[in-house]
């Protein structure tokens, strides 16, 4: 496999970036290169691009390193997308297309390649644990390694979900060695949850539907909801994942409201349905059992939509 250094020892200025409304695994992915470009590469120009992350993410070294405004003109020699294909980049999005050379680096089954350098490993739990093979392990410090672990157990669940592999567990032990309290890691960035965090979890629990002989839950978050809990978006991670944990439920669906007749929508499956496909077909992509994308229409419409697709699968 090759090694990241190799594609860039010749750069001068390099950008990293990942997806808009970035999870754990592209926060954790995006600052550890970051984090280890700094090290390998101390003479080169080198610039984070991303959304704000969640608070919860405030734990990693540099974090307030991430550019959130920027030139569209810069031209960079090299531009690093993680965890996401480059229409999922958002406003910099012009800023990966001037620039002289293009490296894709990502685990979701829907990235069919991209760029001049393409390294797409779906069975790979997360973007970070692809990462962390293509890193020099003598040069991965601590600040790193919590970077690659934060990424690695928010896809997994921490260790849970099935796409933790034997691989996976090696790499966690081996980030874990370089000395960082990864008990405290997972409790402030994953378990952890603000008062209002818990209270639209628990409404958004409250008001969910089980249809198809219960066999698929459904919860809907409206920009009203939002604004009387007095919540952003970053407060709705985790309810997907509440809802998938009902008993005999084979598929979860979340969406939240992101403007007018637009929603966001986050699915999740036990294996038997693959929402990843439910998701392409809808503009987005993910994996067999996680995945998303963003719909139009009304949430009644939305819902029935999803479910046509999910009932062929059933």
């Amino acid at each position: 496999m090759m090694k990241i250094i190799d594609e860039l020892k010749d750069a001068k200025s390099i950008a990293i970036s990942g997806h808009v409304r970035p999870d754990g695994d592209c926060v954790g992915s995006v600052m550890g290169l970051y984090l280890y470009l700094q090290k390998e590469l101390p003479a080169a120009q080198i610039d984070v691009y991303l959304d704000k992350p969640a608070d919860i993410f405030n734990c990693i070294s540099h974090i307030t390193d991430i550019k959130s405004e920027f030139n569209t003109n810069q031209v960079y020699d090299v531009f690093v997308v993680l965890d996401t294909v480059p229409d999922r980049l958002g406003d910099v999005e012009p800023i990966y297309e001037r620039a002289r050379k293009k490296i894709n680096i990502d685990h979701h089954i829907s990235n069919t390649g991209y760029g001049d350098v393409s390294v797409v490993e779906p069975e790979r739990s997360s973007t970070a644990e692809l990462l962390y093979e293509l890193l020099n392990p003598e040069m991965i410090d601590t600040e790193i390694a919590m970077a690659l672990y934060i990424g690695i157990i928010h896809d997994t669940g921490v260790l849970r979900y099935s796409n933790t592999s034997p691989r996976t567990l090696q790499v966690a032990a081996e980030l874990v060695k370089t000395g960082f309290d990864f008990s405290q890691i997972i409790e402030e960035t994953f378990f952890e949850k603000t008062y209002l965090q818990t209270q639209i979890m628990g409404r958004a629990v409250l008001e969910s539907m089980r249809i198809m002989d219960g066999r698929c839950i459904v919860s809907v978050v409206s920009r009203r909801m939002m604004e009387f809990y007095q919540v952003t978006t970053k407060d709705l991670d985790g309810i997907v994942n509440q809802l998938q944990s009902v008993k005999g439920v084979d598929c979860a669906i979340f969406m939240y409201e992101t403007g007018t007749s637009e929603y966001k929508v986050s699915m999740r499956s036990n294996g038997k349905v693959d929402v990843s496909a439910v998701a392409m077909k809808f503009g987005g992509g993910g994996h067999v059992r996680a995945a998303g994308c963003t719909m139009n229409g009304t949430y009644r419409d939305n819902i029935n939509n999803l479910c046509k697709e999910i009932a062929e699968q059933f």
